[in-house]
């Protein structure tokens, strides 16, 4: 590796569509912060999905939830998440697996991405066991039938989940 390679700050990319972000969502970014100089946490559209917050709100409570962690950086991104990636000079797209059924998605699509682009890796992570369960659906859902949701999402996030709700 040349030196100066060494010297450029190591981008990572988390896609997702974050509608809403939680505690699973989190935890996996605080641990790629670990492993990389800064992490973009990449909104992304998705035409399959019909999402129930707006890019605005969600990157609005990814901000408030990562306000924490100095070297996150959130935006929105259509397209491919590999024309993103040579756009900001990323080297790794991260993704978290909490069960073996995300398995041979996520794998397929690591597939798929090193042959678009090869020199981009993607970083598989395990949410912390608590978390493992946790998906953004599962949340939108028990928010609608008015259940508690404080252990799954930040305070903002439940707030902002109570009010769609309301309405």
């Amino acid at each position: 590796m040349p030196d100066t390679a060494k010297m450029l700050p190591k981008i990572a990319i988390y896609p997702g569509s974050f509608d809403p972000i939680t505690f699973g969502h989190i935890d996996i970014v605080e641990r790629a912060t670990v492993l990389f100089d800064k992490v973009v946490i990449s909104i992304a559209v998705n035409l399959d999905k019909k999402p129930l917050f707006t890019l605005d709100e969600r990157r609005e409570m990814i901000q408030e939830a990562t306000v924490h962690l100095p070297n996150v950086e959130v935006v929105e991104t259509e397209g491919l998440m590999v024309d993103f990636a040579r756009r900001i000079g990323a080297i790794a797209l991260i993704r978290g697996l909490r069960a073996v059924s995300d398995f041979e998605f996520e794998f397929q699509m690591a597939l798929m991405n090193r042959k678009l682009e090869s020199h981009l890796i993607t970083v598989f992570l395990m949410p912390h066991d608590s978390y493992t369960y946790l998906n953004s659906t599962i949340v939108r859902e028990v928010a609608g039938f008015g259940g508690d949701i404080s252990q799954f999402v930040p305070p903002g996030v439940a707030r902002r989940l109570k009010e769609k709700f309301r309405s």
